[in-house]
């Protein structure tokens, strides 16, 4: 199985940095895991790598799409995957880096169940999570199940009903399927290493990163944009930091009051990035300065 580096985190946390000093250490590149940093002409507000960063390490996934063209998790796979194969193919190592989640769970489990082992089985699991809720299958792996109901969040009701599934079927462990490399649901083998810090802090770097972002010229980007013709209605325009400079520029809020939301929307969205990765039990949370740890990790998860 293809092994694949993740580093991943909330917004704002210096995941872009930290992925080009693992690329740099051992011989990566990097694909962004960026719903938004996939767009051309959209710089300032998606906080895309800079030249100077490009040119520390390769960089894949970003910056290559016109922000009038659709794009979801399913093309997400297909081109990451494509992406990886080269990668692997030039003898490097692929190093997935971003704040999306649900790309990355897309590029590691697929986007949809492969086909069920049992249909009777998961019938009557699905409809038990209907009529009892995730918690009470949650509680029925932790029986039959320890060791993978460690790795699973109690809301994870796909893996949860996915562990249930090969137990009641065929009477053994989930968990030592994964054991002997009986992968049914992962695309890669990965290390996930997730970037935190105190929320406060965090939110602080926010704050100032938002006021970077208008000092670069953040309106002066949406304006030109709105005269290249990108409309404010198309998705790529709705993400933050763009709306907010469109209800500035429609006269719908003053500029004081644009900024206030701007700095709210991003703290809020980076609240629910944690929430999103928090779910996940098999990311290492370290900080910025433990890059001696991750890479001790790193290297024992290659060999």
């Amino acid at each position: 199985m293809k092994k694949i580096i993740i580093i991943c985190g909330p917004t704002g946390i210096g995941k872009t940095s930290f992925a080009i000093s693992i690329a740099r250490r051992f011989n990566g590149e990097i694909i962004g895991a960026d719903s938004m940093q996939i767009y051309k002409h959209m710089n300032i507000g998606t906080a895309k790598p800079g030249p100077e960063e490009l040119e520390q390490a390769p960089h894949h996934l970003v910056d290559f799409l016109d922000p009038k063209d659709d794009f979801d998790a399913g093309l997400y796979v297909k081109t990451a995957d494509k992406a990886i194969e080269g990668i692997i193919a030039r003898g490097k190592i692929p190093i997935i880096a971003g704040g999306t989640g649900f790309y990355i769970r897309a590029l590691l489990n697929g986007l949809f169940r492969a086909k069920p082992i049992c249909e009777k089985t998961l019938s009557q699991l699905n409809r038990e999570l209907k009529d009892k809720g995730s918690l009470s299958l949650y509680q029925k792996l932790v029986k039959c199940d320890p060791e993978a109901a460690k790795k699973i969040h109690p809301n994870d009701s796909f893996r949860v009903i996915r562990a249930l599934e090969v137990y009641q079927t065929f009477g053994h462990k989930i968990s030592v399927r994964q054991k002997n490399h009986n992968f049914d649901d992962l695309r890669y083998k990965s290390i996930k290493i997730g970037l935190h810090m105190d929320r406060e802090e965090l939110y602080d770097r926010i704050n100032k990163r938002v006021d970077l972002m208008i000092e670069q010229g953040l309106l002066k980007e949406v304006t030109a944009l709105v005269k290249n013709g990108y409309s404010f209605d198309l998705k790529s325009m709705q993400s933050i930091g763009y709306k907010h400079m469109a209800m500035f520029i429609k006269n719908e809020v003053d500029w004081e009051e644009a900024v206030r939301l701007l700095k709210r929307d991003t703290r809020r969205y980076a609240k629910r990035q944690f929430t999103w990765f928090r779910k996940d039990k098999e990311i290492t949370w370290l900080f910025q300065s433990q890059f001696n740890l991750a890479e001790n990790l790193i290297k024992e998860f290659l060999t």
